[in-house]
């Protein structure tokens, strides 16, 4: 029987933890905390490569030989075994997926294109698919667990992003529907951001006080709040599998 300190301990000592999207924002933290906790990273990028590089030249500088890097354009679907196959050429094993890569952009009715329809819905929930069916037989052997980065706005639309909203919300089902096909060996659950770090397009000051007032704590959260919640999912929470938890400050009550 588990301790009271084994319950609260977040061990990953051994483990091997693939995060997509890991170079940068919620990526790379969640890199950072799950490295912290003792495991072994494999952190996937697209574009950002110097990013990517001095993520791991700083985690491996605190325990040797610990993160290795893999590129590659989430929505080429045919390239998804081989980011598996490098995890597992690496360690020998796979034990947790973070889905977290995400396109992220506006789509007003009117204006959506094919090729927006394809990115979204590509990297939010197509991608993710293919890749926890790719990593399942492995995250099999070792019981394992992957954890999708969802959305608040899966549940409630935010305007202008039609397609987003739709992917995400995809996303959300497809961490209740892989529960649901992938018990008992693996679990498969969810965390939904809400005001944790703005857009990288410039959005006013205005819009940002309008957002954090609408939270029940008033206040903005931290790329931390996400992470911790992963670590928490993947490391002490035995018993949880087809839930997505808001960490949101309170804000999806208001929407």
């Amino acid at each position: 029987m588990k301790t009271i300190d084994d319950m609260l301990s977040s061990d990953l000592t051994d483990k091997v933890a693939l995060v997509t999207g890991g170079a940068q924002r919620v990526g790379a933290m969640t890199a950072r905390v799950l490295h912290a906790a003792g495991a072994n990273v494999v952190i996937h990028y697209r574009g950002s490569r110097q990013k990517a590089l001095d993520l791991q030249s700083e985690l491996n500088e605190k325990r040797h030989n610990s993160v290795v890097l893999v590129q590659a354009d989430l929505l080429d679907i045919s390239k998804l075994k081989a980011i598996i196959k490098n995890c597992i050429e690496q360690w020998g094993k796979l034990d947790i997926l973070i889905n977290n890569a995400s396109s992220f952009y506006p789509t007003p009715i009117g204006k959506v294109t094919e090729k927006d329809w394809d990115d979204l819905i590509g990297s939010n929930m197509k991608a993710p698919f293919f890749l926890s069916q790719a990593a399942a037989p492995y995250l099999q052997e070792q019981n394992g667990c992957i954890v999708n980065i969802v959305d608040i706005h899966a549940q409630r639309p935010m305007q202008g992003h039609s397609i987003y909203n739709m992917a995400k919300a995809g996303l959300a089902m497809q961490v209740k529907t892989l529960a649901f096909e992938l018990g008992p060996k693996i679990r498969v659950n969810g965390v939904a951001p809400g005001a944790i770090m703005w857009p990288e397009n410039n959005m006013d000051d205005i819009t940002k006080q309008r957002i954090v007032s609408k939270t029940y704590l008033k206040r903005k959260g931290s790329a931390e709040d996400i992470a911790r919640t992963v670590l928490f999912l993947v490391s002490n929470a035995d018993y949880i599998t087809g839930q997505v938890i808001a960490v949101d400050g309170g804000r999806s009550l208001y929407l």
